[in-house]
C-alpha cells in the first residue's frame, strides 16, 4: 500500500460539548456538506495505536476517546485537502506537551510541527490542510500559525501524538476540500450508460434516477486514488444496488463495490466468512467466521470483501456516502460514521473481482434487478495525487 502523508496531531484530545448538539455528532447539514467523523464516540474503529509500554491502553469513555501510554495515534484512511475540528484536553504536568504536525509518508519527513501546550480545560483547534499551506487555528488561545507546505505532503494520515500520562479526545471531525463534482445535476454529460441492459437512468430535479435492472452507469474518466463522495435514496424496501469504483475498460460492473442495502438485523445473526490474507506473502490465509447485523453486506460494506458494522441509513430517506480509496486501503462512512475499514492484501491484479487492484478505472452506479429504484445527487469527487 502506498504511504501516505501523515497530519501528525499530537494531542491530549476530548471536545467540549455545544449545547445544542450532542457531542460525536453531526448536524443534517453537516453531513449533506460532507463532514465526516474520525471518532463515533463509541469505539475505535478507524485507528491504529502504538504503545509506550505494555501498561498503555486506549478506551472510550462516555463519549471520550483516552489514552494512557500509548505512543502515537492514527487515522487508517488518508484524506487530501480538508479541514480539521477537534477538541482535546490533557494534565498539566512536566515533560512531553500535546503536539500537533504532518508528517509526509511518502518520505516520512515531519513537514509541520507544533506543541499546543497542557490544557486543563477542553480546548478546540481548527487546522486547514490544502497543497503548499497548512493554517492552524486555536480560538480559545487567540494562537494562529501558517507555514508553507511541501507539494509532496499530501495525501495525509492524521495522527494524535499524546503524553504519556494521557489525553482526551472528542467531537474529531473532517470536511474534505476542493471536491471536484461528477454530475451536473443537469443531463449525464461524463457519464456512458452500458448497451443493452435493462435499467434506465434520467435525470430530474437535480439527481440522477435509476430503475430497473440490471444496468450499469459509467463515468467516462478513470480513477485511481480518491475520496468520492453522494447523496443517495433508496425509494423502495431494502432495495441492492451499489458503487463501482475501479472498473476495468468496456466490462460490466467489474471492480470493487461500495454495497448499498439499507437492510440491518437487531443482532448481529448475519453470518460471514471473511478472506484473510498475509500482508507480505499475500497468501491466503483461512477464512474466519464473523457475525454482523448487515444483511447481503449492508450498506458501505466492500461487497464480498468486509460487510458494513452498523446501520446508518434509511430507506425513503437521503443519505450520504462517502468512500476513501487509496492504494490497498478502503474505508467508508455513511453519513458522517465510518462503517467500514479493508485493506486488501490479496495478490495484485488488473481485476478487483480475482485480487488486488491498484489499476485506475472508472466509477459506476449499478442499476441491481428489476426491483431497482433509487436516486442519486451531489456526486463530487477529489484525487488522492
Amino acid at each position: 500500500m502506498p504511504r501516505i502523508l501523515a497530519t501528525v496531531l499530537l494531542l491530549a484530545f476530548a471536545l467540549p460539548c455545544h449545547a445544542q448538539q450532542k457531542p460525536n455528532t453531526l448536524t443534517p447539514k453537516e453531513i449533506a456538506d460532507g463532514w465526516i467523523l474520525l471518532f463515533d464516540g463509541e469505539t475505535t474503529f478507524g485507528w491504529r495505536h502504538g504503545l509506550l509500554n505494555p501498561n498503555g491502553r486506549l478506551e472510550v469513555s462516555n463519549g471520550v476517546l483516552q489514552t494512557q501510554f500509548v505512543f502515537s495515534l492514527t487515522t487508517r484512511a488518508a484524506f487530501p485537502e480538508f479541514e480539521l475540528h477537534a477538541d482535546y484536553q490533557g494534565q498539566a504536568v512536566s515533560g512531553p506537551k500535546i503536539a500537533l504536525g504532518l508528517r509526509s509518508a511518502r518520505n516520512s519527513s515531519t513537514y509541520f510541527q507544533r506543541d499546543l501546550g497542557d490544557v486543563e480545560a477542553w480546548t478546540s483547534v481548527v487546522l486547514h490542510v490544502k497543497p503548499g499551506m497548512i493554517d492552524m487555528r486555536i480560538p480559545k488561545a487567540r494562537e494562529y500559525v501558517s507555514k508553507l507546505l511541501d507539494k509532496n505532503a499530501l495525501p495525509a494520515h492524521i495522527f494524535f501524538y499524546p503524553p504519556p500520562r494521557g489525553m482526551q479526545l472528542r467531537n474529531v471531525k473532517l470536511h474534505p476540500l476542493n471536491m471536484k463534482p461528477l454530475f451536473n445535476g443537469k443531463d449525464l454529460t461524463g457519464w456512458n450508460i452500458f448497451p443493452n441492459k435493462k435499467s434506465k437512468f434520467n435525470v430530474k430535479d437535480g439527481a440522477i434516477h435509476l430503475k430497473d435492472g440490471p444496468g450499469d452507469l459509467q463515468t467516462l474518466s478513470k480513477y485511481k486514488d480518491f475520496i468520492l463522495q453522494l447523496e443517495c435514496k433508496s425509494n423502495g424496501k431494502h432495495l441492492n444496488s451499489g458503487i463501482f469504483f475501479r472498473c476495468r475498460d468496456n466490462e460490466y460492473q467489474n471492480g470493487y463495490e461500495a454495497q448499498i442495502r439499507n437492510e440491518f438485523t437487531a443482532k448481529p445473526t448475519q453470518k460471514y466468512l471473511i478472506e484473510e490474507y498475509d500482508p507480505k506473502t499475500h497468501k491466503l490465509i483461512g477464512k474466519k467466521e464473523q457475525f454482523f447485523t448487515a444483511v447481503d453486506w449492508g450498506t458501505g460494506a466492500i461487497y464480498r470483501r468486509q460487510p458494513a458494522r452498523k446501520a446508518m441509513s434509511k430507506d425513503g430517506e437521503w443519505f450520504t456516502m462517502t468512500i476513501v480509496a487509496h492504494g490497498n486501503h478502503f474505508a467508508t462512512w455513511v453519513n458522517g460514521v465510518q462503517v467500514t475499514d479493508w485493506t486488501d492484501n490479496r495478490p495484485k491484479s488488473d481485476n478487483a473481482r480475482k485480487g488486488c487492484c491498484l489499476n485506475a478505472g472508472h466509477i459506476s452506479i449499478q442499476g441491481h434487478d428489476p426491483t431497482t429504484d433509487l436516486s442519486f445527487r451531489n456526486i463530487r469527487i477529489a484525487e488522492l495525487k
